[in-house]
C-alpha cells in the first residue's frame, strides 16, 4: 500500500498533467449532471473553474454546493489506469474572492499557454463567473488499474498546499 505521501503525490501528479475535470453536481431534485471543465488547481484541495451562470452545473451549485470530480488519463490503458476522486463542496466566487482566484487560474493559463482573465471578466456584467470547488475528501485509484480506491489523508493535504500569500485558500 503507498504511503500518504506517495498517494498525495500521485494525485497531485494527475491533477497537474491534465486539463480537464468531470465535475458532478445536481439539482434540488437530485438530478444529476457532468461537465467537463478546464481548471486550475491550488495544491490537491482546491479548483478554480470559469463557467457561464446560465450554464447547468453553476445553477446546480447553487442549489445544491454538493460536487463530486474525477480527474484522469483517458489515453492510458486499463492496466495503467490512474485517476484522482473527489467530493467537497463548490460555490460560485464573489466578493473579494474572484481577486485572489484569478491569480491562480491566469498562472495555470500562462503555464498553457492560454490567455490571461482578468477579475473583470468573471464579474457582472461579464458572460462568466469564477467557480471554486474545495475537497472534503479525496481518494486515488490503486496502483495499476484495479478498481479500488483509496482515501488520501486529507492532513496530508496541508504539505500540497502554495505557499505563496496569493494563492492561499480564504
Amino acid at each position: 500500500m503507498p504511503s500518504p505521501a506517495e498517494l498525495a503525490a500521485i494525485a497531485q501528479g494527475l491533477i497537474d498533467r491534465n486539463r480537464y475535470l468531470t465535475l458532478a453536481t445536481a439539482d434540488r431534485a437530485g438530478q444529476l449532471w457532468a461537465s467537463p471543465v478546464w481548471y486550475a488547481p491550488c495544491g490537491l484541495p482546491e479548483f478554480f473553474w470559469v463557467s457561464s451562470p446560465d450554464a447547468r452545473h453553476p445553477r446546480n451549485i447553487a442549489a445544491r454546493p454538493q460536487v463530486s470530480i474525477v480527474i484522469f488519463d483517458s489515453s492510458a490503458q486499463p492496466s495503467a489506469a490512474q485517476a484522482v476522486y473527489i467530493s467537497g463542496a463548490a460555490k460560485v466566487a464573489t466578493g473579494a474572492g474572484p481577486e485572489r482566484y484569478m491569480q491562480i487560474y491566469s498562472r495555470r493559463s500562462r503555464e498553457q499557454g492560454l490567455p490571461e482573465r482578468a477579475p473583470s471578466d468573471v464579474q457582472a456584467p461579464a458572460h462568466h463567473r469564477l467557480c471554486r470547488a474545495v475537497a472534503a475528501e479525496q481518494f486515488v485509484l490503486k496502483p495499476g488499474g484495479v478498481d479500488v480506491r483509496i482515501p488520501i489523508n486529507m492532513d496530508s493535504l496541508a504539505a500540497h498546499r502554495p505557499a505563496s500569500p496569493e494563492a492561499r485558500p480564504d
